[in-house]
């Protein structure tokens, strides 16, 4: 195996083949870390500033301490990491689909799997957000009801570019108000986006959401030249 690249693990899926890689950067001489689902790259540790933005500007719109959180999505770690950061944070409740994925970070696999896996406010959940955030049980499968403070989610590319069909729906008035009823009152939910804003989302959340907005996250793109941009919409109830 070439010091430049390893594929560190590999597993077939019901999502299709996953598969986690590192390569050595040329240009700077770290290891950059990749997540690919099927053809899709999923996650690259060489740009994470959307996935942070992510729980930045989520966490921003709230006042009051003793928050509970929830990320949908653990890809590489980045979002977590960032809401962990934030010293009001009381707990966190990752959820991802592929068992793998948590795997991967409770064997140390991924830079930030040590830090996640050790911080006790954490918990890495293996289930199917989108079912979940729509059943009447919620996104906490030991406390069925529970509403926390902010949802924060980064799985699809875009609300217009899903991973799977079965997606869809949450990105509906239907589903964003099912979504809302994990939330207290005022609380927060945050959505990464690969896309330029859309007008269609952006309606959908302003019908079901008190207030919305879309920010545009620009940040380097050493891989093109020159810069590259994310959404991050964020919603309140």
């Amino acid at each position: 195996m070439s010091a430049r690249f390893e594929e560190i693990d590999w597993r077939p899926t019901p999502m299709g083949e996953i598969s986690l890689r590192r390569r050595r950067d040329p240009a700077t001489g770290t290891d950059i870390h990749e997540v690919k689902l099927g053809d899709d790259f999923l996650m690259s540790s060489l740009f994470t500033a959307g996935e942070v933005a992510l729980a930045e500007l989520g966490l921003a719109r709230l006042a009051q301490d003793e928050l509970d959180v929830v990320v949908g999505g653990l890809g590489l770690g980045y979002t977590a990491d960032a809401v962990l950061k934030d010293a009001r944070v009381r707990s966190l409740t990752v959820v991802d689909a592929l068992e793998e994925v948590i795997e991967w970070h409770e064997r140390h696999l991924v830079p930030l799997g040590a830090r996640l896996t050790s911080d006790l406010r954490c918990r890495l959940v293996a289930g199917d957000f989108f079912s979940m955030a729509q059943s009447p049980g919620g996104l906490d499968p030991d406390v069925p009801g529970r509403r926390f403070h902010a949802v924060l989610v980064d799985i699809d590319h875009s609300p217009e570019h899903l991973l799977h069909p079965s997606h869809a729906s949450l990105y509906q008035p239907s589903g964003l108000g099912a979504l809302a009823e994990r939330l207290h009152p005022g609380g927060v939910f945050a959505l990464w986006s690969n896309d330029p804003p859309e007008v269609s989302f952006t309606s959908a959340l302003a019908e079901v959401f008190a207030e919305s907005a879309a920010h545009v996250v620009t940040f380097d793109n050493r891989l093109r030249g020159g810069t590259s941009d994310n959404t991050v919409y964020v919603a309140r109830t």
